[in-house]
Order: C-alpha cells, then sequence, then structure tokens
C-alpha cells in the first residue's frame, strides 16, 4: 500500500502559467516558501498570448528575468486595422516608453513562460510540482489544504498558509468555491496557425476584417508567422486541422502554399468573464481563474500579470506578519475594475474586426476613412491613448482629491544616473521595496522616528532626485539614510512640475500611493500603514 506523502509550504501556487510561475519568482525573491503545482507533465506549448506589453515588462523587470526575455521580443509592435480591400484605417503604433519599456511587443509565451520557470531554480526552498491531480481542497482558519494524486497514482497531500488558484478560465477551485464567471462566450471560434520560417516576413500585426472570413496575420520573434481564421459554421477543428484545409486557409493570405512549415494549430474560443470574487479567505484567484477576455488587444495575458504584480507584494508582506490578511482584500478592490475594463475593450476590438451584422462593417468602413484624416482622431489611435490605463480609486492609497491625481497610477520610469555608473532605470535603483522619492530635499527629512520604524519593517528606500549636473557639487556628499539619484532626462523633474507636492511615496508595483512635502508626510504614511493593516 503506497503512503501518502505530506509537504508543507508557506504558499500554494496552482498553475504553471505565465501568472502563477510570475507570483512564485516574486514570493521566492522575497523570501516565501513557495509551491508550484500543475496539472500537465510539462509546460504549455501550443499557441497562446503574442503580445506583451510595457506593464508586463516591467513586472518581470522586478524578477531579475528581463534581460533573459527580451530576446523573445519584439519591440514596438504595430496593429494594423485593414478594410476587406487592404485599406489600413487604424494604425496603432504606441512609441512612448513611459514605463521604462515598449508599450507594445510581439513575444513568444512558451519561451517566455521557461524563462520564468527557470528562474525558479535560483531558490532552493520553491518546488515544481507536474503532473499533479488536484481531487478536492478544504480550508481552515490556519492553512488550506489540497490532496493530489501523481502520475503513478500515489497520493500526496500539502498543507499551505494560502492558495493562489492560477488554474484557467476552467479553474477547478473557482467552481468548486461556487464562485459566479459571469459574461458570454463569443458565437464564432478561431483556428490559430503558426508557421515556421515566416512566408511573408512583413513586421507588425495585421487585422483584416474580411466579411467572408475575417483573419490576422502577425510577425512574431524568431522568424514565426501567426494566423487567426474566423472558424465558419458547421466548420470542426477536426476538419479545420486537416493538411488540406489548413492550406485552403492559407491560400487566402500567401501566393502558394508550397514548402509552408506548421508549427502548431488549435481551435479557441473567445470568452469574456469575470469572477464575482477573487478571494475566498485563503484562496486566491488570479489571471485566467478570476477573468477571460478575447485576444484582439493582447490583454489576457498582460492582465493576469497585472494580478500577479498587485498579489504578490501583499502576499509577502501577509506572510513575513508585517501586514495582516486583510490587505489582501484590497487585491480585488484594486483590480476588479480595471480587469473589466480590458475585456470590454478586447470585446469592442473584436467587434471591429468582425462586426455581428454586415451593415455594421459598411458604417465602420466609411466612418473609419473620415477619421483618419482628422489628425486628433488619428494620434489617439496611433498613440492607443484609448487602453484604459491601470488606475486605482481605492484601495492602499492615502486620501486624495482632484480627477487629475496621480495618486492611485503607476509611476514613470525614466533612465537615472546612479553614482558614477552608466544610466539605468529607476526600478533598479529601488528594487522590489517602497519607495518615497523626493525631489532636491533630504527625502527622510520630517519623518518622525516612529513613522520611519514602520517603514523601515516594510522595506524602504529613501531616494533624493536631483538635476544630473548637481551630481557633483562639493556639498552632494553620500548619506547612509538615502540614495541620491541624477534625473537623467529631467522626466522626473517634468513629472513633480506637474503636482504642488515634492515628494511621491511608491508601493512595490510602482502605483503611487501617495504624495507629500516634508510637512505632511507623517500624517500621510500613518494613513498608509492603516490601510496596509500593519501589525505593530
Amino acid at each position: 500500500m503506497n503512503q501518502t506523502q505530506h509537504h508543507t509550504t508557506e504558499v500554494a501556487i496552482l498553475g504553471a502559467g505565465p501568472v502563477g510561475l510570475t507570483i512564485a519568482n516574486y514570493l521566492s525573491k522575497q523570501g516565501v516558501q513557495v509551491t508550484v503545482i500543475e496539472q500537465l507533465d510539462q509546460l504549455i506549448d501550443y499557441p497562446r498570448a503574442i503580445g506583451i506589453d510595457d506593464e508586463s515588462l516591467r513586472t518581470i523587470q522586478s524578477l531579475g528575468l528581463i534581460k533573459q526575455v527580451l530576446p523573445h521580443t519584439t519591440p514596438n509592435h504595430a496593429m494594423r486595422f485593414l478594410t476587406p480591400k487592404g485599406r489600413c484605417f487604424a494604425d496603432i503604433q504606441p512609441m512612448t516608453r513611459e514605463f521604462g519599456w515598449p508599450r507594445r511587443n510581439a513575444f513568444i509565451q512558451p519561451q517566455v513562460d521557461r524563462v520564468l520557470l527557470e528562474g525558479l531554480a535560483l531558490y532552493p526552498t520553491t518546488q515544481v510540482f507536474f503532473s499533479r491531480h488536484l481531487n478536492s481542497f478544504t480550508q481552515d482558519k490556519d492553512h488550506v489544504t489540497l490532496n493530489l494524486t501523481t502520475k503513478d497514482k500515489k497520493q500526496e497531500i500539502i498543507q499551505a498558509q494560502y492558495l493562489i488558484a492560477c488554474d484557467g478560465g476552467n479553474s477547478f477551485v473557482r467552481r468548486n468555491l461556487n464562485i459566479n464567471f459571469e459574461g458570454k462566450t463569443a458565437p464564432n471560434q478561431w483556428i490559430v496557425i503558426d508557421l515556421a520560417n515566416d512566408p511573408l516576413a512583413t513586421p507588425h500585426v495585421y487585422l483584416c476584417c474580411d466579411p467572408v472570413r475575417p483573419y490576422v496575420s502577425a510577425a512574431l520573434p524568431h522568424g514565426i508567422r501567426r494566423f487567426e481564421f474566423m472558424v465558419m459554421p458547421g466548420e470542426t477543428q477536426e476538419e479545420l486541422s486537416k493538411p488540406e484545409n489548413i492550406n485552403r486557409l492559407l491560400g487566402k493570405v500567401l501566393p502558394h502554399t508550397d514548402n509552408i512549415e506548421v508549427i502548431r494549430q488549435r481551435v479557441y474560443t473567445h470568452n469574456a468573464r469575470i469572477a464575482d470574487r477573487f478571494r475566498v479567505d485563503r484562496i486566491l484567484l488570479a489571471g485566467d481563474a478570476a477573468h477571460i477576455m478575447p485576444v484582439w488587444q493582447g490583454q489576457g495575458y498582460n492582465s493576469g500579470m497585472r494580478d500577479a504584480f498587485n498579489l504578490a507584494w501583499k502576499m509577502a508582506l501577509v506572510i513575513k506578519k508585517v501586514a495582516s490578511p486583510e490587505i489582501l482584500d484590497s487585491y480585488q478592490l484594486e483590480r476588479k475594475d480595471h480587469a473589466q475594463a480590458m475585456i470590454n475593450l478586447s470585446v469592442l476590438a473584436g467587434h471591429v474586426l468582425a462586426p455581428p451584422k454586415k451593415w455594421q462593417g459598411v458604417v465602420r468602413d466609411s466612418i473609419s476613412y473620415v477619421l483618419n484624416y482628422i489628425q486628433p482622431i488619428k494620434r489617439y489611435l496611433l498613440e492607443m491613448r484609448f487602453k484604459p490605463m491601470p488606475k486605482y480609486n481605492e484601495g492602499i492609497l492615502a486620501p486624495f482629491s482632484g480627477k487629475n491625481t496621480p495618486v492611485g497610477k503607476m509611476f514613470i520610469q525614466p533612465h537615472v544616473q546612479f553614482g558614477n555608473k552608466d544610466k539605468i532605470l529607476l526600478d533598479d535603483v529601488i528594487g522590489n521595496n517602497f519607495a518615497i522619492l523626493a525631489w532636491g530635499v533630504n527625502p527622510t527629512w520630517g519623518i518622525s522616528p516612529t513613522i520611519m520604524k514602520k517603514w523601515i519593517k516594510l522595506g524602504i528606500k529613501f531616494i533624493q532626485v536631483v538635476p544630473n549636473v548637481q551630481l557633483d557639487a562639493p556639498n552632494q556628499t553620500s548619506n547612509a539614510d538615502f540614495i541620491t539619484i541624477g534625473d537623467a532626462d529631467s522626466e522626473i523633474r517634468t513629472w513633480f512640475g506637474q503636482t504642488n507636492q515634492s515628494m511621491v511615496i511608491l508601493r512595490p508595483d510602482r502605483f503611487i500611493a501617495g504624495l507629500a512635502i516634508p510637512q505632511t508626510v507623517n500624517s500621510i504614511s500613518e494613513e498608509l500603514f492603516e490601510k496596509m493593516h500593519l501589525i505593530n
């Protein structure tokens, strides 16, 4: 009789997809014991996400894995919507880098997932278990207990302080917690075909609004071409996957189909759904388990990565007993509304590509022709200003007033001068810490000993920002209490010039928790400590 194996861990993560692996890397980097559990025998290698944005790259930067990921991306990847006759009516190619990285990038998800998995090898207390089937789970006031079966039919029990379920749109955990997953399933499916040795080799991604059969053509890194075609009524995955039918689809967009190299193909259904709750006591949902959306804005993957960054730093504080579990309630409070906004945008983009009714396509083409000549609207499309930027109105934020306050938004990530080194990105100075940045003055001045003690317990970096030319000033001596950096391209000065405050308090996920001046920093800090439910 096989003996049941028992494991204990601080955080169990169900699902070795990008969200689960990102949370595992972040927590491991913070010294948390993590166990990742995956039902499959290995990482998924079939067609998946192809767009990674600046926020997700910033998250990967926080894990120390950005250098390994960048070679699997194509920066500044434009998205072009075409009419049936091939006219481009929306050319989306944002070139801004306010968060330190290009806003739109093509990538190969399985290769980036592999980097995230290999990153966990750095942490001796982190375990990754493949080929594990979750039979059941229970939770009490102290633990979550998972009952697993291995590939060779052995039984395992894992006891964790918390479970983060990243087990996909059909989440076993979400269903067994009886959490509603409201939304809609699109009436049509799409077949995705990836080719090696790109037969077109034109850059960017093209979405052709063909009323007969809409399709997508996307250039990916390493010479891979992605095609996506709408599946027509009566067509099945089995039929469409036959070589002759693959060739028939590709014949629509290629001069001929001789010597094409199909890597893989798969039929997808597009869903737009969001969970009622992201947390039930010691169990939390993240990524597709919490929300799923159509692919048209590439935001399913990126929304999951936002979940990961938002949740991971809070979970680390709970495990380290710096903050009480109530801090985890802010995860849903902050993330749910933005996830819903991204679902709405993705559904809208899908309707632009394939309008539910034929007459809507005619109206779209006519209006787009005119709007393309109106510069403000053209710029609105070109710079991707229609994308809802993450903005938290509730959660771990100090009280603020004014509609255009930066509190609750992500802070910029410019290049800065640090010591005698070359210019580096701001986050590489901050690390995975809270930070208080002050323009021109000592950022610790005015902070009382009591407040200072709490900030140090949280993990804080105090940073003085000065113009680059002041770094070599005779009175600019090193200080053990704070770091001085040079504002290499005047971007931080410009940012502070748009507010009447001189200090900005940053959370570990780079969102602005509060603004202050030396005379108000103590009271603002106290407000934040209360919101974070700090343990004295």
